[in-house]
């Protein structure tokens, strides 16, 4: 037997793999069953398809209050009739399943032309193929920057539409600066999807070096074809595979074009556009204030509290740091009577070892000057005795050769020599040298 699961489990599994294998969204037409408006402003609906007057399929849906609202205007506009029970539609859905509530489909559109003609059919028909494709949600899986200041805008420069926009970031009383990139294109007539192509490749050359934020496709409002250049299959395909969120603002009050459905985020005029990328800006910095005002506020809390912690502690640090000291200041104090009195005792002992030295000192001083005396003496004495005068007196002479003592020099016969006496220097020239044997 297969392990039994909870219900809980189960929806989840179910849940699961429901948003693993079905697409984002798909177009279904169907047809409206019970219609039902709320307080709120949603609709809860049933859509079902017959075949020879009996149900063949149903399924409850929700259309909410906001998306309602310009689905409306919008099918009303075109049809000149309101949604009703019993009208056959074709509606773009998100499958959702909740655990608790089931399945159901979220309404995100409905076409309104969808039984209006030819141009209607051939509309549907590049609807599904981009559908087939999962192209239509493509362009929405890219998050919106926080604050779009490089914008590549792909519009014509004499274009009315152009101008507003222009004028509309530039004269913004927020003084918010966007920079941004004309790449100029056909904007109206059968050329119009090619030029516009080209733009968005060349948008994707230059992506690297510029670093766009975001690609803004405008023109100002025209006649009603003018807009079924903007139902390319070819063009919404190239929006769809941009690697930028697209902005469309095409100028038409009435009808949404392909353009727009494959977009992240379609305007109906370049006006609302500049004004959607500016509530940007304005969104990211109350965001920024509120943080800030946070920041402070929480700052100003956890500086009081440490505030209070620090005082604490200081309090606590004085009254330890007092006990401390007064533990140390006696221990010193102790200490300090314990040096004074080893120190005397030192000092006494010293003065007794000096008192001996001193006297040793003496009587070594005494001894060594006696004994120098006597050395002094006999020094005295053989000084007296070497005495050169001592022994001139005694009748010997002292002979040099130029300033040297004779004996150490070798002379030869005609140096002139100098003899000395005790009392006279005699000079003398030699004649005649012969060896002399002292022995």
């Amino acid at each position: 037997m297969q392990e039994p699961i909870s219900l809980q489990h189960l929806n989840e599994l179910i849940k699961s793999t429901l948003d693993r294998h079905l697409q984002p969204a798909y177009w279904v037409m169907a047809e409206i069953g019970e219609f039902r408006d709320s307080v709120r402003g949603h609709v809860y609906l049933d859509l079902i398809e017959k075949q020879t007057g009996q149900i063949t399929a149903k399924i409850r849906g929700n259309i909410w209050s906001y998306t309602y609202q310009g689905i409306r205007r919008r099918f009303e506009s075109t049809t000149g009739d309101a949604l009703r029970s019993g009208m056959k539609i074709l509606a773009l859905v998100n499958v959702q399943f909740h655990e608790v509530y089931g399945l159901s489909l979220i309404v995100k559109d409905i076409d309104p032309n969808y039984t209006l003609g030819e141009r209607a059919r051939r509309k549907q028909e590049v609807i599904d193929q981009l559908t087939r494709e999962g192209l239509i949600q493509l362009n929405r899986q890219f998050e919106l920057p926080k604050v779009p200041q490089r914008v590549a805008v792909i519009s014509s420069v004499t274009a009315a539409g152009h101008g507003d926009f222009i004028n509309q970031l530039a004269q913004n009383p927020d003084h918010y600066q966007v920079f941004v990139t004309l790449y100029q294109a056909t904007m109206q007539g059968k050329d119009t999807p090619a030029s516009v192509i080209s733009a968005i490749d060349q948008i994707e050359a230059e992506q690297q070096s510029k670093a766009f934020d975001l690609i803004v496709i405008i023109r100002g409002g025209g006649a009603q074809t003018d807009m079924d250049a903007f139902d390319d299959y070819e063009l919404s395909k190239s929006i769809a595979n941009t690697t930028l969120p697209v902005i469309t603002g095409i100028g038409h009050e009435r009808d949404e074009c392909i353009a727009d459905l494959v977009a992240h985020t379609s305007l109906k005029t370049p006006t609302a556009v500049a004004t959607f990328l500016l509530s940007g800006f304005r969104d990211f910095e109350d965001r920024l204030n509120g943080q800030l005002t946070i920041m402070e506020r929480r700052s100003r809390f956890y500086l009081q509290r440490e505030e209070r912690t620090i005082h604490d502690r200081e309090h606590l640090l004085k009254n330890s740091a007092g006990n401390i000291l007064s533990v140390h200041r006696e221990r010193l104090d102790r200490k300090n009577q314990q040096l004074r009195s080893l120190t005397k005792h030192r000092i006494s002992i010293q003065h007794l070892q000096l008192d001996i030295q001193e006297k040793e000192i003496k009587k070594l001083v005494k001894t060594v000057l006696e004994s120098t005396k006597v050395r002094i003496n006999h020094l005295q004495q053989d000084i007296t005795r070497l005495d050169p005068n001592l022994i001139l007196r005694k009748g010997y002479t002292r002979t040099e050769l130029l300033g040297k003592p004779i004996q150490i020099q070798v002379p030869s016969i005609g140096d002139e020599i100098v003899t000395y006496t005790l009392d006279k220097k005699l000079t003398s020239t030699l004649t005649e040298i012969n060896d002399y044997d002292a022995s």
